[in-house]
């Protein structure tokens, strides 16, 4: 058909462009979002609030989404750009479903990140932090939180993320810290609540304990020794020759890769199960460089299994297996007990499960206050006393003979995390003393601050327990109701159910005390005589109301009598211990969905349930957030404080490596909206499978651009197809649209099946690639190719125009529904384009679609029309390159296929299909034949049809009938 630029050299010489209704709409190709999307948030104003007002005017189910707070630390990564572009799409697409949607983004404010800030800035200004008060360390803490609420809120509303920001919360809230204390409480009051003294992660970088959601491995480089302790003693089931002085002194040979904790040694452990061995040295490696600290006649007690591995790093060359030993009923000395007499205490070994034979020597030295199993095995064996060995800043303490004051690790300067002084000094010791076997380096994961990166290290020190295994009111335990909360919840991945469910039956109890200045306090007093936490509701009121009047600082500022009315402040201690972050905004539910609640009498316009109905954030948070949400709510509720967890994947490079800014592979989620809009990040993260990890960058996003640009033309087509379109036009009756439009509404019946679906599941990427394969193929490719002759010739009140542009309608009014949660800019601007003044695209839900539109026949039709389609397209183009046509109008091809392949044509015209001006369909062959011949008829001046009526109507003498008839209408439409 004609286009606008062609100029018809015909014989009447008119000019029939006018006459062609060509599609025309303002809508422009190129999206221009940077510029056009803050205008679009101008104009949406308080767009939640209009949402939940009209849904709520509609008596809509509630649904709600509880927000993981994010840490008010920085700019927004593309990390948070993920979080909360995924988390927006099940707000709108809860909205667009026809639900009222409860939302409050919210912050985490607590914690040692914002503390290290502000210890930079006041070091900046020449002060130490132990020279500032805490009241004005935290008031700077708070401050700086603040600003980045609001910094971090601003950017999240720039992507278009829609919530109830004008209701933001954040744990560092007066509010919010009274619901913080008010819940440990609740804890401390139901007995859960113990302090222990118990190794623990300890970061001496930090000078705070850590619990496991806090601590991330990396590969680190650890100094390994092997080391004799001499048996001193031994029951009289051993071999009376072991002790003989005839003989060499036998010892029980250990392996670790943490030379400092040799000085806290107690015990040795060994397994019941293990087969060991005395063996006695019998020759040495010869031509090495050193020499070595083993020598003939050495006797020597390992595992049978390990004692090959063991010889080698001694450089033994040779030795003799003397008898089995039973390491049950030996005693040894302490390696250093030669050196100082302050390790002249008796080396007992203990039977423990947790050793085994897989690597070392099948003993492990065991340091009760500097490892979990050591601990264990420790307390099992009915030893109470645990030595304390390093201090705060994990340095040895004053009485740890020879080694007082060495650093296990560097705290301070460019050497913060690096090993310190005290494993060298530990190995020389032994070597003075003749009990270091063998040294070595081991490439290992170990445990890291997620904050400072620096190595942890096992540390006995007393904190504030919450017991995983005491029988709760209900009988259960926090454990088991914990894991059957999670039996009860519905993960999306379904993987994560399993995931999150081991982590719970292995964790110990919950560490939640910290040795730090800002967060929320374990505000509670400890009876001095019997070191019990004070149980008063009065008091406990007291302090609960005082927080949520001035914040959790008043804890630390105002008197003790000011809690403890009547008691006597001198019997008690004020604990000044913080706690645990993850505490913090474990409990965010208490105060942002509870108060909000029906069974709280609460009747206002934010109204909200719990549990919630959805979590969302990394697959990290299984040990974080998720856990510690579980934990609470379960520990005070009795059940999770949700009914379903979703996690997503961590973003890397594009070529799949971990994003950091020293490798200058980072991609920013601001400058992407900054140089291509909003609406092409939330593209990006609705395409990729986010319950895996993803990958980002400048090639990714360019195809993400092309696919938007492909949709955006797609939208455009459609509002210039139905400019003026009216009720008037529309067609009703199901009986008179064609076979293709049918087609048509087909698909539209399928994918709204598949969109609410895949919504519904949380599946966003089902959305929108179906979507974006049915504007390129079935509409595209197809639809308005085919339908572009009769869009632009036919009358305007032809039976076949009306039909498509019925069905264009229907096909926008969905796709700007389907795809608003998506892209909901260019959405909004589709929408407002063609309704200026219907509100905002967002309010919408999907439109109803009528099951009368389910029609399998056609799809099939046309499934086997694409087959003989795809062989006469091949064949136009062929003879296009060829030069023998000059367009698919010149052409009238002969197909020739088995009947059954051309079947699908029975009621079709064929020459439409092809787009050609005419065809022939001959029955035959084995295969799709396409022979392209050339129309030999007439070129209809409007829409260069080579049919046989042109010239049939003598008013028009260049046109065919068909045309002819179209441009007498608009002849006499326009008089």
């Amino acid at each position: 058909m004609a286009d606008a630029s062609h100029t018809p050299d015909t014989p009447s010489g008119r000019d029939y462009r006018d006459t062609v209704f060509l599609p025309e709409t303002p809508f422009p190709m190129r999206g221009g979002l940077p510029q056009k999307e803050p205008l679009i948030l101008q104009q949406w104003g308080d767009l939640y609030g209009t949402l939940r007002a009209e849904r709520q005017k509609q008596n809509a189910p509630l649904y709600v989404l509880h927000d993981g707070p994010p840490y008010a630390n920085g700019d927004i990564h593309i990390g948070h750009a993920l979080n909360k572009t995924l988390k927006d799409f099940v707000v709108r697409s809860r909205f667009l479903l026809g639900y009222d949607v409860d939302y409050v983004p919210g912050w985490d404010c607590h914690g040692l990140p914002i503390e290290w800030k502000i210890e930079e800035q006041f070091r900046a200004k020449g002060r130490r932090k132990d020279e500032v008060s805490k009241d004005e360390f935290r008031a700077a803490c708070r401050n700086y939180a603040g600003e980045y609420i609001d910094l971090q809120r601003d950017q999240f509303k720039r992507l278009g993320i829609t919530g109830d920001f004008a209701n933001r919360y954040a744990t560092m809230d007066f509010k919010s810290e009274a619901a913080i204390v008010a819940e440990f409480h609740k804890f401390k009051n139901s007995g859960q609540l113990y302090r222990g003294s118990k190794p623990v992660m300890w970061s001496p970088v930090e000078r705070t304990a850590l619990a496991d959601a806090e601590i991330e491995y990396h590969d680190h480089v650890s100094p390994t020794i092997w080391v004799k302790f001499p048996v001193t003693g031994a029951s009289d089931d051993h071999p009376d020759d072991l002790l003989s002085f005839r003989s060499g002194t036998p010892s029980v040979v250990i392996w670790t890769t943490t030379p400092w904790t040799i000085p806290a040694n107690r015990a040795i452990s060994y397994g019941p199960e293990i087969a060991y061995g005395l063996y006695e040295v019998t020759a040495m490696e010869e031509g090495l460089e050193f020499a070595p600290w083993a020598k003939p006649g050495d006797r020597l007690i390992v595992a049978d299994k390990l004692a090959e591995e063991v010889f080698k790093a001694a450089k033994i060359a040779a030795w003799t297996r003397v008898y089995d030993i039973n390491p049950s009923g030996l005693e040894c000395a302490h390696p250093l007990a030669a050196l100082d007499s302050g390790y002249g205490y008796a080396v007992p070994l203990l039977a423990g499960d947790h050793v085994t034979d897989d690597a070392g020597t099948g003993f492990v030295h065991t340091a009760p206050g500097h490892g979990a199993d050591d601990f264990e095995v420790w307390k099992a064996h009915g030893h109470h006393e645990v030595p304390d060995t390093v201090d705060p800043d994990g340095a040895y303490y004053p009485h740890v003979p020879l080694f007082a004051g060495l650093k296990v690790l560097e705290t301070e300067g460019k050497k913060t995390g690096k090993f310190g002084p005290a494993n060298g000094a530990v190995m020389e010791k032994l070597i003075e003393a003749g009990n270091l076997l063998a040294r070595g380096r081991l490439e290992h994961s170990y445990p890291h601050s997620w904050r400072s990166k620096a190595p942890v290290i096992f540390r006995n020190t007393p904190q504030w327990f919450i017991r995983m295994d005491e029988p709760l009111k209900s009988g259960d335990t926090l454990r088991e109701t914990a894991l059957k909360s999670i039996d009860d919840t519905a993960f999306h991945p379904a993987a994560g159910k399993n995931r999150i469910r081991s982590m719970v039956e292995g964790r110990p109890d919950w560490l939640v005390s910290r040795q730090r200045a800002w967060g929320t306090p374990l505000a509670m007093f400890i009876d001095k005589q019997t070191g019990q936490p004070l149980h008063d509701a009065e008091v406990d009121a007291r302090i609960v109301a005082a927080v949520a009047e001035h914040g959790a600082d008043i804890w630390f500022t105002a008197p003790d009598s000011d809690f403890l009315g009547a008691h006597d402040p001198a019997r008690y201690e004020k604990v000044q211990d913080i706690l645990d972050v993850w505490f913090d905004s474990g409990s965010t539910h208490a105060f942002t969905l509870d108060p909000r609640t029906a069974e709280h009498g609460y009747a206002g316009d934010r109204p909200s349930h719990w549990p919630a109905d959805l979590y969302l954030e990394g697959s990290d948070q299984h040990r974080g957030w998720f856990q510690s949400s579980l934990l609470e709510g379960c520990g005070t509720r009795g059940r999770a404080p949700f009914k379903a967890v979703l996690t997503h994947g961590f973003t890397l490079d594009e070529n799949g490596e971990k994003m950091s800014k020293s490798r200058g592979n980072t991609t920013d989620p601001l400058t992407i909206i900054k140089e291509s809009g909003a609406d092409i990040l939330r593209l990006w993260v609705a395409l990729v499978d986010y319950s895996d990890d993803q990958r980002i960058g400048k090639q990714i996003l360019q195809t993400t651009v092309d696919a938007y640009r492909k949709l955006r033309n797609t939208v455009r087509y459609l509002l210039g197809a139905l400019a003026g379109f009216d009720e008037a036009e529309r067609l009703t009756d199901y009986d008179q649209f064609p076979p293709l439009e049918k087609f048509i509404l087909h698909r539209l019946w399928e994918l709204d099946a598949q969109v609410r679906q895949a919504y519904a599941e949380y599946r966003f990427q089902d959305v929108v690639r179906p979507v974006l394969e049915f504007c390129a193929g079935d509409l595209s490719a197809l639809y308005f190719d085919v339908r572009k002759d009769a869009l632009y010739c036919d009358r305007p009140d032809a039976l076949r125009r009306r039909a498509a542009r019925t069905v264009m309608d229907e096909v926008f009014a969905r796709l700007t529904a389907w795809l608003a949660p998506l892209v909901p800019f260019t959405m909004e601007e589709a929408w407002t384009t063609r309704f200026p003044d219907a509100g905002t695209n967002c309010a919408r839900v999907i439109p109803d679609t009528p099951g009368q539109w389910r029609n399998t026949a056609e799809a099939e039709r046309w499934a086997g029309v694409a087959t003989v389609l795809e062989v006469v397209n091949e064949a136009l183009e062929t003879a296009r390159r060829d030069k023998r046509i000059g367009g698919a109008l010149d052409a009238w091809p002969t197909v020739t296929a088995p009947a059954d392949l051309l079947a699908p044509f029975d009621g079709l015209d064929a020459a439409e299909v092809f787009r050609t001006s005419g065809a022939e369909l001959v029955a035959g062959g084995d295969a799709v034949t396409v022979v392209v011949n050339t129309s030999d008829h007439p070129k209809c001046a409007r829409s260069w049809r080579r049919v046989p009526d042109v010239g049939s109507d003598p008013a028009y003498p260049d046109l065919s009938a068909r045309d002819a008839d179209a441009v007498r209408f608009w002849d006499q439409a326009h008089g």
